[in-house]
């Protein structure tokens, strides 16, 4: 999710992960199935590896993970799962771009209507305000670990194809233009450092503030969101 803290937000999703472990396994093994539709060869398949990644992050069992990757590839047969994006209007007039992964396309499109509505707003177009960029972050511990606290990895970075790079308590954060987001991944595979998350995000070029009153609103349809088995990840212009 992009908006408030990314951080913060990580932290949110592992305790999500800890507390429904289930729900979160339905969504990643989704995610699998859309990448493996390329190949279920991960050594080829860089947005398989990336799925697989955050498979094992959440501490997803194997079969769970090979099952996924046979589902993707057609061999254990099932409806397809299809990339969904809404836009819409949440609550305090906050812009969200929503993305599901789904085997029932009119059953997500009802469902994220019926989200927006309840919050006060609607489905419509905010793509606008919207840019995809890479994002990348490594977790302090990693960066203590590996010593990359000189300004020379930095600049190994920008050579990979880091555009920004913000250094915050918790770890680093890279961003990266989104055709140059796999060769800075796989630089930083290839160093063998770990990374907390790694993905392409749609950020918000306006972003907004809201009031106390105005958060509780977003907490309640965030969670309502997440709750969702269909919505995969969503992005917001909330800081």
């Amino acid at each position: 999710m992009s908006g408030h803290s990314k951080w913060a937000t990580t932290k949110r999703q592992k305790a999500v992960v800890d507390a429904k472990k289930g729900a979160i396994f339905t969504k990643i093994g989704k995610l699998i199935a859309i990448a493996a539709r390329k190949s279920g060869d991960p050594t080829a398949n860089f947005s398989l590896r990336l799925a697989m990644e955050k498979a094992r992050q959440a501490n997803m069992p194997k079969d769970n993970i090979e099952r996924a990757i046979k589902r993707g590839t057609g061999e254990s047969g099932g409806a397809q799962i299809e990339e969904l994006i809404y836009e819409g209007i949440g609550p305090a007039k906050a812009q969200f771009i929503v993305k599901c992964l789904s085997d029932n396309k009119n059953r997500a499109a009802a469902e994220i209507r019926h989200l927006f509505a309840e919050s006060g707003g609607s489905l419509g177009t905010v793509m606008w305000n919207f840019a995809q960029r890479g994002v990348i972050m490594i977790a302090a511990e990693e960066i203590s670990e590996k010593k990359l606290t000189d300004e020379n990895f930095e600049l190994e970075l920008i050579d990979a194809g880091a555009e920004d790079i913000k250094r915050e308590a918790e770890g680093m954060t890279i961003y990266t233009a989104p055709h140059d987001f796999q060769k800075t991944k796989q630089f930083l595979e290839s160093k063998n450092i770990k990374t907390e998350s790694a993905e392409i995000e749609y950020a918000a070029k306006e972003r907004i503030d809201l009031s106390d009153e105005e958060k509780n609103r977003m907490e309640k349809f965030i969670e309502e969101l997440e709750s969702n088995e269909d919505v995969s990840d969503y992005y917001t212009n909330v800081n």
